[in-house]
């Protein structure tokens, strides 16, 4: 993103803020549904969408993401650049100013160190955190002075927007978390269950993959905001009920992600009581093929590196046949409707970024994956299952609870069974399945299967902390308490070194091809197998006003702003 346009949407996000319809706590208390029930409040210490946004809600970045994907000045006074000063010349530092005053949620200052803290709680090497990307290539996080952050890179970084800014990246309070730091951080509870913060909210009371209660922050910087006084920020259920508590019942103010057959959501609508609002950005619906062994046998090396090898995916042809058996547009159009597009690419979105190397996988070829098979040497048995060499080609295939991937896996299954794969599906409830306890053999994070299924995207418009999730450094293992997003356990030098080059390359053009060649390798090398680009799809009552649809940052990224009608 160029920075120009960087700080023209900047301004013109200042220019069209709502003022306050109402005072602080006017307009009452505020039902939020999110099926996908909230394990935990640290951002740090989850990759699930659901607690990253539960928790956009209490902490806050220095920057973020509005609802058209410009970057926006949030606890900083505005967004550095080289020609304001705030980056230096040689790309290697980036200096933040906090805007003054700003307090916590227990009224004390916030202050440059909390985010040198929170810099270095992140990247401690046995701290596990689930965000690290966004701090990769940091040589030192400074307090300049109380309000002054100074981010000093390893090389030259032209985007450095990676540390405070979005959702997945806010900052913590030192005070609360300074005996959090490395391995002691996911035994934090009390920490983790009720940070302490200066977003708009605070939370009451915390009932892991159930409830969260809060009530406005009586130290929020905008004396009239939040108008409301309280919120229930409810999971659990599944996504056609969360829509219908919204749309049918009004008995919820704004439902997430819902995951729900199109025709039935329009019906849902008629009733008259909400709206389903959508936006598309970079989120894709995806096949996650696990490369390590997840053998129960293996124990604490189950689907590891040091387990081994996958014992047929780590074959490309076995990779390339499950892909191009699968029927994307029919996916799409039964699951998804106008909110679904077949891809073939992982990353899909800014156009700049979305490559055409991979667009053959939009055509189904049964015939030609099982000719891929038979010349691997995969032979059928009597069964009808192909094996080789002693192993059958039997699949568990996981994913959360959801009406549409239930349906989703169900054709899958039917068209792997016709290039003889046998499939057995599993389904978690998504609180588990995304949540971050790491003693649950069922989290995504641990991947105990052979196939998982699920949504994944980033904050804001660059993809470099997103392209660099698939690292090799990022894989989830026991020594990082299970965190990282490189859940196939792909490991390629040539991906590192591009990874590696896209961090210090300038030019927007350049970064596009660097991007692009990245989301070619996982492709082509069958890392992951895109489904659907998917569009982030909501409701809200229509008495709920001020809400922003924003599919490059946290749904709750503008909370503060909301109000009831009168």
């Amino acid at each position: 993103m160029k920075m120009k346009s960087i700080l023209l949407g900047a301004a013109a996000a200042l220019a069209l803020a709502p003022m306050a319809q109402a005072g602080r706590g006017d307009s009452g208390h505020l039902n939020i549904i999110y099926w996908q029930a909230v394990s935990i409040l640290n951002p740090f210490l989850s990759g699930g969408t659901k607690d990253v946004e539960a928790s956009s809600l209490i902490i806050e970045p220095l920057a973020r993401y509005d609802e058209k994907g410009n970057m926006v000045p949030w606890l900083a006074k505005e967004i550095p650049s080289v020609k304001n000063g705030g980056v230096s010349k040689d790309l290697k530092s980036i200096t933040w100013h906090i805007k003054p005053g700003i307090k916590w949620s227990d009224g004390s200052a916030l202050t440059a160190k909390d985010a040198v803290f929170t810099a270095n709680y992140c990247m401690a090497p046995d701290g596990g955190c689930a965000q690290k990307a966004n701090f990769a290539d940091v040589a030192k996080v400074e307090a300049i002075d109380d309000l002054t952050v100074k981010v000093t890179f390893s090389k030259p970084k032209p985007f450095p927007y990676g540390p405070f800014v979005g959702a997945q990246s806010p900052i913590i309070q030192a005070a609360q978390f300074k005996n959090c730091v490395g391995a002691k951080a996911p035994s934090c509870t009390e920490q983790n269950f009720h940070p302490v913060g200066t977003g708009p909210f605070v939370v009451d009371q915390f009932r892991a993959n159930d409830v969260v209660t809060m009530k406005a922050n009586p130290n929020y910087r905008d004396p009239n905001k939040p108008s409301f006084a309280s919120l229930t920020f409810k999971g659990g259920g599944d996504a056609a009920a969360a829509a219908r508590s919204v749309l049918e019942t009004g008995e919820f103010d704004y439902a997430w992600n819902l995951q729900v057959d199109p025709t039935i959501l329009k019906q849902m609508a008629a009733a008259g009581k909400g709206e389903v609002i959508s936006a598309f950005g970079t989120s894709v619906e995806r096949l996650m093929v696990n490369f390590t062994n997840p053998d129960p046998k293996l124990g604490d090396k189950r689907s590891t590196v040091e387990g081994g090898p996958h014992p047929f995916l780590s074959d490309p042809a076995v990779r390339k046949a499950l892909s191009l058996a699968i029927d994307r547009q029919t996916i799409s159009d039964v699951g998804y409707g106008s909110a679904g597009k077949p891809t073939c690419n992982v990353l899909p979105a800014p156009a700049i970024y979305a490559s055409t190397a991979n667009d053959s996988c939009l055509v189904q070829d049964i015939a030609k994956a099982n000719k891929i098979l038979d010349t691997a040497g995969w032979k059928r048995g009597s069964d009808g299952i192909r094996a080789k060499n002693g192993v059958r080609l039997s699949i568990l295939y996981q994913t959360s609870t959801n009406a549409v991937r239930q349906d989703t896996q169900a054709l899958i299954k039917q068209w792997w069974s016709e290039i003889g794969v046998e499939t057995e599906l599993k389904n978690i409830d998504a609180a588990v399945f995304f949540g971050g306890d790491q003693s649950s053999p069922d989290t995504f994070q641990k991947f105990f299967a052979d196939i998982e299924m699920y949504t994944n995207n980033f904050n804001g418009t660059d993809p470099e902390a997103y392209m660099g999730s698939w690292t090799c450094k990022q894989i989830p293992s026991p020594a990082n308490n299970w965190l990282g997003d490189n859940m196939p356990r792909y490991c390629n030098p040539a991906y590192d070194k591009l990874s590696s080059e896209m961090a210090g390359t300038a030019d927007i053009n350049e970064r596009a091809k660097l991007a692009k060649a990245m989301n070619d390798m996982l492709m082509q090398d069958g890392a992951m197998i895109p489904l659907v680009h998917r569009g982030s799809v909501s409701a809200r009552s229509k008495t709920l006003m001020g809400v922003k649809m924003n599919a490059w940052d946290s749904e709750m990224w503008n909370a503060a702003d909301w109000y009831r009608a009168k």
